[in-house]
């Protein structure tokens, strides 16, 4: 590749959008960025994403990167593409980076959190970022639940249907590292919590399969062996139900030599 290669820092309210990916006929985050950085920079541009993310789920901390043959400085092309950005979209940093860098297969892992709560009623204005599930629900139970993610195992359990072609061999298959996770319960208002999750990987639905699931065993309708079982069983149709795509944030993307998050 000629040119700099340009590294962007992205947080976004996935509420308007059908997920990061470019998709025909449907608004997407790495549509609009890219039909921007076209028009800044006079070029097309193809964005490289850390991940993808589904209709209606936030990013607190997105990365991708493009080629390009621009000069524009790092931070006039931060300043000018938020200035024509919606405001559900901003680029928090740019920078440029090694040309061999990409924002998907040189990370090492990411991290993400899913907010949810208990109560009966949620304002309107949280309503597109906080998943409810009406109570009485139990956040140390679902805590209980967090040693048996840790590590490295089979997630097929935690598989969405279609989200990788199983006749496929070699690669990794369903088999993820789970380096940190854990269960904060809010400290002004004991029915909010969010299920915090970093790992070197995630098969899609994967998060939000887990919180459903976790949800669950808050309420009383699983226990946590019960999900240290079907964990193992490497089963879909024994784990719960895929929770709202609302309450998931795309927190953090790590790269070599950035420190995890932990809790």
């Amino acid at each position: 590749m000629t040119g700099r290669n340009l590294k962007l820092l992205l947080a976004y309210d996935g509420t308007a959008y059908a997920g990061w990916q470019r998709q025909k006929g449907a608004p997407t985050v790495q549509g609009v960025v890219e039909e921007k950085l076209a028009a800044m920079t006079g070029q097309p541009v193809t964005l490289q994403g850390a991940g993808r993310t589904d209709a209606g789920v936030h990013a607190l901390g997105m990365v991708a990167n493009f080629h390009t043959g621009s000069t524009i400085p790092t931070d006039g092309l931060r300043r000018g593409l938020n200035s024509m950005l919606a405001d559900d979209i901003r680029v928090l940093a740019v920078e440029e980076v090694a040309p061999d860098f990409h924002a998907r297969f040189s990370a090492t892992g990411k991290a993400y959190c899913y907010r949810l709560t208990f109560e009966e009623i949620v304002l309107p204005s949280e309503r597109l970022y906080l998943a409810r599930f009406p109570g009485p629900g139990d956040f140390d139970r679902m805590a209980a639940c967090m040693p048996y993610l840790l590590g490295e195992h089979d997630f097929a359990s935690f598989e969405a249907t279609g989200s990788r072609d199983l006749e496929q061999e070699g690669g990794r298959g369903a088999v993820r590292r789970i380096d940190s996770a854990a269960i904060l319960r809010d400290q002004q208002n004991g029915l909010r919590g969010q299920f915090i999750i970093a790992g070197n990987g995630f098969l899609r639905h994967m998060v939000r399969n887990i919180a459903g699931t976790l949800v669950e065993v808050g309420q009383g309708r699983r226990t946590p062996e019960e999900f240290g079982r079907l964990l193992a069983a490497r089963d879909r149709t024994q784990a719960g139900p895929t929770a709202p795509a609302q309450g998931l944030f795309l927190r953090e993307v790590f790269y070599e030599g950035h420190p995890r998050v932990s809790g």
